[in-house]
């Protein structure tokens, strides 16, 4: 059972500006191997910091409002929101180890 959430562009709002919690959201497609790649170690963060990081997926075909609203042109991208606010951007493929370092600062 997947524990990021997935959500769309009429979601996004609700669930990345009133949440309680850091939430990351994963913008990626079906057809992009680094976001398959990365996704194993968002699932695994979304479960070890329940509580505290909210992980949330966009597919950036499906929902084209909300990547064009943030200027994304490239997948994956992570963008980071704290008390709805963006705090961090990391784009591209990093391993979990590399994806805490860049989170963990802003718990």
């Amino acid at each position: 059972m997947s524990v990021a959430r997935h959500i769309t562009d009429e979601t996004f709002e609700v669930e990345v500006f009133h949440s309680p919690y850091l939430t990351v959201v994963d913008f990626w497609a079906e057809w992009c191997a680094p976001c398959k790649r990365i996704a194993p170690f968002l699932e695994q963060i979304a479960a070890e910091y329940a509580g505290k990081i909210k992980v949330a997926k966009l597919d950036v075909d499906a929902n084209p409002v909300t990547p064009a609203r943030y200027g994304i042109t490239g997948i994956p991208t992570l963008l980071v929101f704290k008390q709805g606010k963006l705090v961090e951007t990391i784009v591209g493929f990093l391993p979990k180890d590399k994806l805490l370092q860049k989170l963990l600062p802003h718990v």
